[in-house]
Order: structure tokens, then sequence, then C-alpha cells
């Protein structure tokens, strides 16, 4: 244990300090409010004056009324803006997904015709094949005059080349076909593109009448409404 001293506190000096914080304090007070009292501001003074301008009360109510006409139409003109381009991304979004599909469907299109066309090709060599080897069978049964016949002939295309020769015939009617179905393809959807552009521009053109006439009919009872305010309300003259 470590020892200490305990000292007792001086009342007397404890409370002569009291006494002069609290005087201290006082007197400060004291001074803030003398200083306020020599610094308090006085009165105002200010000079009278005409307000008001060179407008009526009746003209300053008409021009307020009309901002906020004009207020009301440019937020209804920009709602309509607004559900105008939607419908406009909207209307290209689907045909843009039109676009896409009917490509997929002249793909799809091409395809089968493609494997119709090997579908073709396969039987009518097979069918010539078997045509082939049933006339060299009736060769082979027929007398030996109409061989010798045969033999003066000119020269004959061989079984190759003559499948080769049908064989391309077959493919350039089909690529002709094919090239057919394109350019139909093509007119038709230049021609849908075409009549979207015109029904478009329709539309655009009767929504713009449509927007004249509202405008003009607005401007007209705005007119009408301001015109008797404007004779029955007295000047104001501030």
């Amino acid at each position: 244990v470590i020892p200490y001293v305990l000292i007792t506190p001086n009342e007397t000096r404890r409370n002569q300090l009291q006494q002069s914080k609290l005087s201290f304090a006082k007197k400060e007070l004291d001074d803030l409010e003398r200083w306020k009292e020599e610094h308090r501001p006085g009165a105002i003074k200010v000079i009278p004056q005409r307000l008001g301008g060179k407008e009526s009360e009746a003209q300053a109510r008409q021009k307020q009324q009309m901002m906020l006409m004009q207020s009301k139409y440019q937020q209804k003109h920009k709602r309509e803006e607004y559900v105008k381009a939607k419908k406009a991304a909207e209307e290209a979004e689907i045909l843009k997904k039109k676009v896409i599909q009917r490509e997929k469907a002249e793909r799809l299109e091409v395809k089968k015709r493609q494997q119709e066309m090997q579908r073709r090709e396969m039987f009518l060599e097979d069918q010539y094949y078997k045509t082939n080897e049933l006339l060299n069978r009736l060769d082979l049964g027929s007398p030996k005059s109409d061989s010798c016949q045969i033999a003066n002939r000119g020269p004959e295309p061989t079984e190759r080349t003559r499948s080769h020769t049908y064989k391309q015939a077959l493919r350039e009617d089909e690529n002709r076909r094919l090239e057919e179905m394109k350019q139909e393809q093509r007119r038709k959807a230049e021609l849908m593109e075409f009549k979207q552009k015109q029904e478009e521009e329709a539309r655009t053109r009767a929504h713009q009448k449509e927007q004249r006439r509202v405008n003009n009919a607005f401007l007209d009872r705005l007119q009408n409404k301001v015109q008797p305010n404007s004779i029955c309300q007295p000047g104001y003259s501030g």
C-alpha cells in the first residue's frame, strides 16, 4: 500500500475564488448589455416610391394567366412528343424483328430447295443408271447387225459426261429459280417498306394537322377569354 497525505480544503479561499468568478461573470454580462444598448440599430427610413410599373392589374393578371396556359401547353406537348418517340421506337423494333424473321424464312426456304434439289439429283441419277443398265441388257440381246450399225455411228458422249451435263442443267435451272425467288422477296420487302413509309408520313401529317387544329382552338379560346376581362375590368395604376 502506497502511503498518502490528505489535505483538507481551505473553505475561506474557496469562497473567495467563487465570489471573484461570479463578480467577473457579472461584469462581463453588464458590459455586453451596455454594448448592445450603445449599438442598437435605429429606425429604418425608406423613401416612398410608386410600384407596379406601367401595367394595370387586369393586364398583369392577363399576362400571368397567359404564362400559366403556355406552361400547361408546353407540358402537354412534351408528353405527346415522348409518347410519339416511344411509339416510333416500338415500331422500329417490330420492323427489325420482322426483317430478321423474313431473313430466317428465306434462308430456310433456300435450304429446303437445296435439299429438294439434292434429292431430285440423287433420284434422277439412280433412275439414269437403272435405265442405262436396262438398255445395256437390251443391247446384249439384240442382233449383231444392230451392233454394227451402232458402231458406225458417230462418237457418243460417255455416261459420266451425260450425267454431268444433266446435273449442270438441273443446277442452273434451280439457281435461276432461286434467284427469281430472291428478287421477288426483295421486291416484296421494298414494297412493304414503301407502304410503311407512306403510312408513317400520313400519320405524321394527320398528327400535325390535328396539333394545329388543337393549337388554334386553344388560342381562340384564350383570346375570347382574355378580351372580356380586358374590356370589363378597370385599369389599375398602382
